[in-house]
Formats: C-alpha cells, structure tokens, sequence
C-alpha cells in the first residue's frame, strides 16, 4: 500500500474508518450517515463530503466519490492512503431488464468498461480486473437475503460518459443487468492495491423502458433498504 499524502481530502488518517461505503451523491452520502451512531463529518474538501461513525458497534466512513471514473479514482485512492481497506460503492444503476422496478437492488458480479479511459491509466496493454472481492461478493448477497425489494445479481456495464452513445439493446442482450459509471474503476483498484470491494446499486431508472431517473431525495425511500444491505455486508 502507498503512503502518499492525500491532495484533495483534508482529513486525518485517524479520521477514516477500515471500513467504508462511498457513493456519488453527497446528498446521498449525508443520508447515509444517518444510520451511523454519532457520525461525524471529516471532510468538505473539493465536495467530497465524508462522515465516520458507528455501525453495529464497528467503525465506518460514508465518503462521497463523485461523477465518474476519474473522480472515483481519486477518491478511492486518498481513502486507502488513509487507512480504508474494505470498501462498498452503493450507487444507482439504470436497470437493462424490462421487469426492473425503481428501488431494486442489483449487486455487481463483475463490471466492464470500454479499453482505455481511467482504468486504461493503470494497466497499461493488461487490464486489472474489474470484480469484486469475493468474500464481500458474497457478504453483500448474504446481506441481501431478507431485502425488501427484489434482488438481481449479475455483471454490470461501467461507462465514462453519461451522455454518451450506448446501444442498450446490445449491452442487454449481451447479459449486463445494468449500467453505471464507477465499480470498473473502484474495482481495479482494490485489485492493484491489494483491497477488498464490492458494489451494489439502487435501480434509479429502466433504460430499457425510459423511464424517469430518480434523484437522491426521490430515491430516499429506498436507501433504507439498500443502506442495511450494504453496512451488514461491510460489518460482517
């Protein structure tokens, strides 16, 4: 593990828990760390709002990542130079189903992204991988056994665009549940740094169906659900 000094996060490494949940949304992450016991905040630096507290008796940290892989990258880096070494992205995902509903809970055996990009940074002509760690793989699907929305497992497609040109009828007939655009990125990390992730997503739209994308305030009503899963696998 690198011991740079982080440039972006203003917070001491006594400030950061083992164990941490990030997720692009500092609104979200503010909800979030309302299920911490005494939280917190530790960092406002650049955006990326970060609260520690406790959960079940065990320390955790919620950090905000931001947009995309770039962001991602950063983040995830500054957080294990200060100490992380399990971490669970909760995000959203537009569901690549036609029966997935606003709410469901799809948690990532794998994630793929186009060659180069963030990732491409990396590795150069070999690609890390881009899986979770097993143990947390099955920690969250553990997790997930008594959720209350229904649960989809399965390999999801991590894009760097938002609004770029994607054919969803071609990454849905290829078997990707989902799509997003940070577990690629957080992944291959955790696999170059020797540290242990997983992810899980709220559905916030289907895109095969075009329906609406939820925001964090909408999808709110959801994150109960979605927070116990993740915080029981992260604590376990």
């Amino acid at each position: 593990m690198h011991s740079r000094t982080p440039l972006h996060i203003k917070a001491r490494r006594e400030d950061i828990a083992e164990r941490v949940v990030i997720s692009g949304d500092p609104d979200r992450v503010k909800q979030l760390s309302s299920f911490l016991e005494g939280p917190s905040m530790v960092n406002t630096s650049r955006g990326y709002v970060i609260y520690t507290g406790d959960y079940s008796g065990k320390r955790v940290t919620v950090a905000c990542h931001g947009i995309g892989a770039p962001s991602t990258a950063i983040v995830v880096e500054e957080l294990l130079m200060l100490g992380a070494k399990y971490i669970i992205r909760l995000g959203t995902a537009g569901g690549l189903l036609n029966e997935m509903k606003y709410g469901d809970i799809l948690i990532a055996s794998a994630s793929f992204s186009k060659a180069g990009g963030t990732i491409g940074g990396y590795g150069g002509d070999v690609p890390p991988p881009t899986a979770p760690s097993p143990e947390m793989f099955k920690a969250l699907v553990d997790a997930s056994a008594d959720s209350r929305s229904r649960v989809y497992v399965g390999p999801v497609y991590s894009g760097d665009t938002f609004y770029g040109e994607i054919d969803l009828q071609e990454l849905a007939s290829m078997g990707y549940l989902g799509a997003e655009m940070e577990s690629s990125t957080l992944f291959a990390i955790s696999a170059i740094r020797k540290v242990k992730s997983a992810a899980l997503f709220m559905v916030s739209n289907n895109l095969v169906r075009g329906t609406k994308l939820l925001d964090a305030r909408r999808l709110g009503e959801y994150l109960d659900n979605a927070s116990r899963i993740a915080f029981r696998a992260l604590t376990s």
